[in-house]
């Protein structure tokens, strides 16, 4: 049996995971069609999950966003979309897929297979993005919030809980009232397709590398790196 005949075998045990069941089977195994498993095996696969990932990754921020407007309606916009980062961000994402217990059906090929975890954060990540395109695609943008936000509600709500800290305000106060001068932040590698970006960024103090991060956008990795140096200072 291949992989991909084991995947379709197994997609009424992967609906119950997930709480939603497809009108069109094809949507549900699209998202879990790596490119590299499409690239191995284009005679018997037809397409990968990036297209879908990609409507995706707009439909979770609308959903995450329509939820925070209406349970936030005291917060500025500036805290809802650090919020609304923290939600929709790639380690999230991944979470979800790991407690949905699905991952293991991912289509990978055998070098993507062999690499031993590397970039498996992100592959998972956008796993759960597709999975989103493919209920939305299937049964429209009422079945896609349910999906979502019957499966985690509790998560988004805890992380609300959280306190957001402006990380890059309290490097900028350090740095200026240590240093007398801001902090600089540089790219140094973007990876990843227009859709799906990845900024790896590092900041320097006083001309010294003091943190690194990354993220889906240049702002959101500054935060990241602005992080990573406020937690070396103070260890």
């Amino acid at each position: 049996m291949s992989h991909l005949e084991s995947l379709i075998k197994q997609i009424p045990t992967i609906e119950e995971c997930l709480g939603y069941t497809f009108s069109d089977k094809n949507l549900l195994a699209l998202a879990f069609v790596h490119r590299s498993f499409f690239n191995e095996h284009r005679d018997s696969v037809k397409e990968h999950n990036e297209r879908i990932e990609f409507l995706g990754d707009s439909v979770l921020g609308l959903i995450v966003s329509d939820y925070l407007y209406n349970q936030l309606p005291n917060h500025p916009e500036g805290q809802l979309s650090l919020l609304r980062s923290k939600i929709v961000e790639a380690p999230a994402c991944m979470l979800y897929v790991l407690k949905l217990g699905i991952a293991s059906h991912m289509l990978l090929g055998k070098g993507e297979r062999m690499n031993e975890g590397r970039g498996r954060e992100t592959i998972l990540a956008d796993l759960f993005e597709a999975l989103v395109g493919a209920v939305y695609v299937d049964g429209g943008m009422e079945e896609a919030r349910r999906f979502f936000l019957g499966n985690f509600s509790n998560d988004i709500d805890q992380m609300i809980a959280q306190p957001t800290r402006n990380w890059k305000a309290e490097l900028q106060d350090y740095s200026q009232k240590k240093h007398q001068k801001p902090p600089i932040y540089k790219v140094i590698k973007e990876e990843g397709p227009d859709h799906g970006k990845e900024f790896h960024i590092v900041v320097l103090i006083d001309e010294e590398e003091m943190g690194e991060g990354k993220g889906p956008s240049k702002k959101l990795a500054e935060q990241a790196a602005a992080e990573d140096a406020l937690r070396k200072i103070h260890g």
